[in-house]
């Protein structure tokens, strides 16, 4: 599980699903096996070490996302909610950008793996190793039938919400300064999907939940607390970072946190801009790992989904956050820890072996 500068890197959430889906479902295989324009390919993850991580279903609601970053780099923000998105017409792309991924392990461009195990030997394989991860449940209907079918076909991790509300809970807008407590949390259907994804053994992504939200899923899950792709609010104070309140409460439970490449969740003045220095991801890191321990922080990049820091555009630049690491004094436990070892404890106790 090493590549030749480090610890192999497995990380907690990219978009690339969504960039194939939008660039076009037919060569979707094909530009990831030979290169895309975009962060996360097969060659650029094989030069940078990034051994596979959990790949996001997503349905994009109609916004422009050019706008949404412009209105990013204010030094005030607070963008409306987008519209909810009615299951009618979510299910299909769902199944769409879940097409694709099936289509990217026959083609051999990686494994989808839904056991820790298999994330193992992948990664001690050197294969891409894939967790089907869906953000935002739009796709699941009330009765959670789909939630049914898509465990079986492999789903094995959900955001109940992305920035918009659903029938399970409600949305976290972006929006700076703020704090995270800007609303009501989960509704009756949504205790309902946490109690049914405890049950199934399908991870609870904490990332885009509200505060009202996050407590809920605290207060009602029995799986470690998760946050695939989060930030420290103490260095950001951005309505999706999390609280020193809320990682007390993750690390109480035993869970997780990945650290988001985002550049509005990293810097202190939460503006979308890419030149980032690699020692505010440190100081996130640090702050984290004296809020969780060693054992539960991570990555969650959000490649492909967000203006990420411009010296780490693609993840075959990930040599260089490793180098910061080293640099910064962590040593190789606790790097292997961070790259990879803290996400397969944390799955292994959400999922079983």
């Amino acid at each position: 599980m090493r590549h030749a500068n480090g610890p192999t890197i497995f990380d907690g959430h990219n978009d690339v699903l969504l960039k194939l889906y939008r660039s076009g479902q037919a060569s979707a295989a094909e530009r990831f096996l030979n290169g895309d324009e975009g962060a996360i390919d097969l060659p650029s993850a094989k030069s940078g070490g990034l051994g596979g991580g959990f790949f996001a279903v997503f349905v994009p609601s109609p916004m422009d996302a050019d706008d949404k970053f412009a209105e990013m780099t204010k030094d005030t923000y607070d963008l409306a909610l987008p519209d909810a998105i009615n299951w009618e017409d979510a299910f299909p792309i769902v199944m769409s950008q879940a097409a694709i991924l099936f289509d990217l392990e026959k083609q051999g461009g990686l494994c989808v793996c839904r056991t820790a195990n298999e994330i193992r030997s992948c990664l001690n394989a050197g294969k891409i190793a894939a967790i089907f991860h869906i953000e935002g449940a739009e796709a699941i209907d009330p009765d959670l039938n789909t939630l049914e079918v898509l465990y079986r076909a492999g789903l094995r991790s959900l955001g109940p919400v992305w920035s918009r509300d659903t029938i399970f809970g409600h949305g976290v807008p972006f929006r700076y300064p703020s704090t995270p407590d800007i609303g009501p949390g989960l509704t009756d259907h949504g205790l309902r999907l946490v109690k049914r994804c405890n049950d199934l053994g399908i991870m609870i992504d904490l990332s885009h939940l509200n505060e009202a939200g996050f407590w809920d899923v605290a207060r009602y899950s029995t799986k470690p607390l998760v946050a695939t792709h989060s930030n420290v609010h103490a260095i950001c104070p951005h309505s999706r970072n999390l609280t020193d309140k809320q990682l007390e409460a993750i690390a109480e439970s035993d869970g997780m946190v990945g650290l988001n490449f985002a550049a509005a969740f990293l810097r202190p003045d939460g503006k979308m801009l890419s030149d980032v220095p690699l020692e505010l991801m440190i100081r996130h890191l640090d702050h984290l790992i004296e809020s969780l321990g060693e054992d539960r922080v991570g990555f969650g990049s959000d490649y492909d989904g967000a203006v990420v820091p411009e010296v780490l555009k693609s993840s075959a630049d990930l040599p260089k956050l490793r180098a910061a690491m080293q640099r910064h004094g962590y040593d190789d436990d606790l790097m292997t820890k961070l790259c990879h070892g803290n996400w397969l404890r944390v799955l292994e106790r959400t999922w079983g072996s």
